[in-house]
């Protein structure tokens, strides 16, 4: 096993050079802030520095090592030439508290982006504010309380949930202070409009759905849905997760939402994943625009201005500023790049890749709803593998990983059992998709012919099977030198 940076480290060696220290501890820093001994760093060579840091990043996977089927999360490859545009200076040496006059350019992006999200999604009006998708929840249910209560509406208390939604949905509508009401999906995974009438009274405050859903599939029924949903005066609110799939060919406002998160990290080939800044911009239809957080950026006399005319009945910031601006800029850049032709071919292109690779292994792994069309990703099931040979849907994900993939979504939705969420998303090519089906079909046969393999797995990464339960109960991050 490679040594550690610890390990290979002898007393002297430096990989850093600072210039002369002229700060004195005395003078800036409190006693009770200062160190009582010297911090214990590792003392290595520039060069030790440098492999420790390129052998992490070598055992870390990322889009541009491999193939990233994780459902729901669109993890499709990011446009390097937007990280260079968004890296110029005349962009990220801006401040936030600059005039106006000295910001036009940076002021125009956001409006532009505005109006392009209000276009491509049929609303009328958008925030750039929140910064990731379950903020954009969170704002958009706000949205929704303040629409009733300038209404005098308290007892609009309940939001309704398929039993397919993503766990953020339950959630956010709890930190609204809103309460979550479950209903069924059919036989054809989809809302169970029969059971949603049931639930639908005058309490109820709006609907919350994913369209594809979590399922991969299209929900056919939201004009019905939205129906009964309005005629009680509720709201209907659309989780933008998997927008990738309807790009330019479906606008959720136009059949039936009256609210909508969108996922730029999913949807707009932003960075994604590792906690790192994100973006979840809301778009409103036209009577909902007053309640959106203060400001936004507008225009007038072709100069670009920070508004704050809807203040008073705003329901107030959500982020400081207007959003993650640089977040923001590269999503810009990517709609303006493919213009609307070229998003319409994005999820063209997505929803080809996912019905692709489900027909391939339908005769591998149970489809539970082949009997359609997926969208841009499907639900396959590892419950013929744990019937026939006792391999769990995690044995499989895991040994997915020595086949140099990152595994799918597993366990998820809720519905389906042993769920594996495949997404193959439109940035990958046939060449990808084929190597990743037969190292599936791989695996399916290893399954029956040597199932103690996948019961060890992974064998090959650098790190391998470890005991789940206790990592849990017993997290420990911290390195002991």
């Amino acid at each position: 096993m490679a040594k550690t940076i610890f390990e290979i480290q002898s007393e002297g060696r430096r990989g850093y050079t600072l210039p002369k220290n002229d700060v004195t501890t005395e003078n800036h820093i409190p006693k009770k802030f200062q160190r009582a001994e010297e911090i214990k760093l590792p003392q290595v060579s520039e060069l030790d520095v440098m492999r420790h840091f390129m052998k992490l990043s070598q055992m870390n996977h990322c889009i541009e090592k491999g193939f990233y089927p994780l459902g729901s999360c669109t993890m499709k490859y990011n446009p390097k030439l937007n990280e260079t545009l968004v890296r110029n200076t005349a962009f990220n040496n801006l401040h936030p508290f600059q005039s106006e006059s000295t910001t036009q350019g940076a002021l125009e992006v956001m409006y532009e982006l505005q109006k392009d999200l209000a276009e491509i999604s049929g609303f009328a009006g958008v925030t750039l504010q929140p910064v990731a998708g379950a903020h954009g929840e969170f704002t958009g249910l706000k949205v929704m309380k303040a629409y009733h209560n300038s209404k005098g509406h308290s007892n609009k208390r309940k939001i309704i949930l398929p039993d397919s939604a993503h766990g953020t949905n339950p959630a956010s509508v709890v930190l609204a202070g809103f309460e979550v009401v479950e209903i069924k999906s059919n036989d054809k995974g989809l809302v169970d409009v029969e059971d949603l009438r049931s639930h639908v009274d005058e309490n109820t405050a709006g609907f919350m759905l994913t369209n594809p859903n979590t399922l991969g599939l299209f929900e056919t029924q939201v004009e019905e849905i939205a129906e009964i949903i309005h005629s009680v005066d509720g709201l209907m609110y659309m989780d933008g997760a998997n927008f990738n799939a309807i790009l330019g060919i479906v606008k959720p406002g136009k059949i039936g939402f009256d609210i909508m998160h969108y996922n730029l990290h999913k949807t707009f080939a932003t960075p994604h994943g590792g906690g790192g800044p994100g973006s979840g911009p809301i778009g409103v239809r036209e009577d909902l625009v007053r309640f959106l957080p203060a400001p936004i950026i507008a225009k007038k006399d072709n100069k670009y201005f920070i508004d704050n005319s809807h203040e008073i009945t705003s329901l107030g910031k959500v982020h400081p500023f207007f959003g993650n601006f640089a977040v923001n800029l590269r999503a810009y850049i990517y709609i303006k790049m493919l213009g609307a032709e070229g998003l319409i071919r994005v999820s063209k292109n997505a929803v080809i890749n996912a019905n692709y690779m489900q027909k391939k292994l339908e005769k591998y792994y149970s489809i539970p709803y082949k009997d359609q069309y997926c969208m841009h990703e499907f639900v396959a099931s590892g419950e013929w593998q744990k019937e026939k040979y006792g391999i769990k849907t995690l044995d499989i994900a895991k040994r997915i990983l020595d086949k140099g993939y990152h595994a799918p979504t597993i366990y998820f939705p809720l519905i389906v059992s042993e769920a594996m969420m495949i997404e193959p998303t439109e940035t990958e090519s046939m060449e990808t998709l084929d190597d990743f089906i037969s190292a599936m079909i791989e695996i399916a046969k290893e399954c029956e012919e040597n199932p103690d393999l996948l019961k060890n797995a992974p064998l090959n990464t650098p790190v391998k099977r470890v005991d789940d339960t206790l990592a849990v109960r017993q997290l420990n991050v911290k390195f002991e030198w």
